[in-house]
């Protein structure tokens, strides 16, 4: 049923959020987040958290910030009809929202930027972060690059492999990257080896989070910088169509461009939010990611929150045919979000993934990242069972040039 009948009491201002959907004090979603730390890095954190809550407050800072948004990265992204894939597939118009034209070709700078801003309002000298598909890890040299500070990269072995075009522009533009070869040399391994070094001088560091994850303040932080892509969103679906959507879609790992896109519409009960993460190779074993789906309550990078793990509370391996999203947690407040019945997860095979990603490619000219395949996807399978006046919202989070080769590779076999 689409939202038309509405749309005259529809404004392009987002409602303002219930307190279940704010962390509190301590950061804490309802009973997941928080900062479970070390002893020597309590102080560290708790700067951060107070430095950011400044900054926040700074209309210097905040002004800064957005003059990088538009005239750096080039905000506002479009919000693309997909008239031709939603011809192909009959049923809800699909519009994608095209985070993959951003200067580095994904949503990570929208936060790389601010977190690169307070690092230097902190006085820190080197930023530090893990990465996954390589897309934060480019961003976020890009940002150090642009503001004259260091940067160091820890990557999972597997994903240098991978997506090596990324590790070029990530040297290329001055970063130090880090090839880690422990446990299952993912991204989990690469947060893992990030943090330790960021524990062992947090004076000469600023750690970077790449997505809603980690101690608080990282959840609301990024979070917050990301939210940028659901405000526009939602303005320019309300000029495009003169109503809501019915749906939106976005891809889920830790989960910064899902929440990046659903913040903005939380306060509209009408707008139904999906998050669609790693079905891997199929939910048997441990060859998917799929952490919303079969993950319980535990402790995992400082934070308390959905967490795939042994009968021990060790996480599990994981897997995915995308980089960045194979990661055995996931943000805290998409925790909550389920917890709440305000948001729906479900998975994408690693199979249909592909499937999106050639799909895509040939009806609209656009490739995507794997990472936004997911959640492309499931718009695939949901949009053929709505009504022609009913409307998906598709976050197209990254392009698919670091995936191109792979994908070669994948279709070869």
């Amino acid at each position: 049923m689409s939202h038309a009948d509405s749309a005259h009491a529809v404004t392009a201002d987002a409602p303002a959020l219930h307190p279940d959907y704010q962390a509190d004090e301590a950061g804490f979603f309802g009973e997941f987040g928080g900062a479970e730390l070390p002893p020597h890095l309590v102080e560290p954190m708790a700067e951060v958290a107070r430095e950011y809550a400044a900054a926040s407050a700074d209309p210097a800072f905040q002004a800064e910030y957005q003059a990088l948004l538009s005239k750096y990265v080039g905000r506002p992204s479009l919000l693309y009809y997909a008239e031709n894939l939603s011809r192909k597939l009959g049923g809800a118009k699909i519009y994608l929202k095209r985070e993959d034209l951003n200067h580095t070709g994904a949503h990570k700078i929208n936060h790389t930027l601010g977190e690169a801003l307070l690092a230097k309002r902190m006085g820190k000298r080197t930023l530090i972060a893990e990465t996954g598909a390589g897309q934060h890890g480019v961003a976020l040299a890009t940002a150090a690059a642009l503001t004259g500070l260091k940067c160091e990269i820890h990557m999972g072995a597997i994903d240098v492999a991978k997506q090596h075009p990324n590790v070029v522009r990530m040297e290329l533009l001055g970063a130090k990257v880090v090839t880690v070869e422990e446990g299952g040399r993912s991204l989990k391994e690469a947060v893992d080896s990030a943090f330790g070094t960021y524990a062992a001088d947090p004076e000469e560091y600023f750690f970077a989070i790449g997505s809603v994850v980690g101690p608080h303040p990282y959840p609301t932080m990024v979070r917050d910088f990301q939210s940028v892509v659901g405000r526009e969103a939602r303005a320019q679906i309300l000029e495009a169509e003169g109503t809501l959507p019915d749906y939106l879609v976005a891809a889920v790992g830790g989960g910064s461009n899902a929440l990046g896109l659903f913040t903005a519409f939380l306060g509209d009960e009408s707008v139904k939010l999906v998050g669609v993460e790693p079905g891997g190779e199929g939910l048997e074993g441990t060859r998917h990611a799929a952490t919303m789906t079969l993950g319980t309550p535990g402790v995992l990078h400082g934070m308390r929150t959905k967490v795939l793990q042994d009968a021990a509370g060790e996480p599990s391996a994981v897997h995915s045919i995308a980089s960045g999203i194979d990661y055995p947690g996931v943000g805290p407040q998409h925790a909550r979000l389920e917890q709440l019945g305000r948001a729906d997860y479900v998975i994408a095979s690693d199979a249909e993934t592909l499937a999106a990603f050639q799909l895509l490619t040939r009806t609209e000219g656009i490739i995507p990242a794997l990472e936004s395949s997911h959640a492309v996807a499931h718009a695939v399978k949901l949009a053929p069972t709505l009504a022609t006046d009913e409307i998906i919202i598709v976050n197209l989070s990254g392009r698919g040039d670091k995936d191109v080769d792979f994908v070669a590779e994948l279709l070869a076999k």
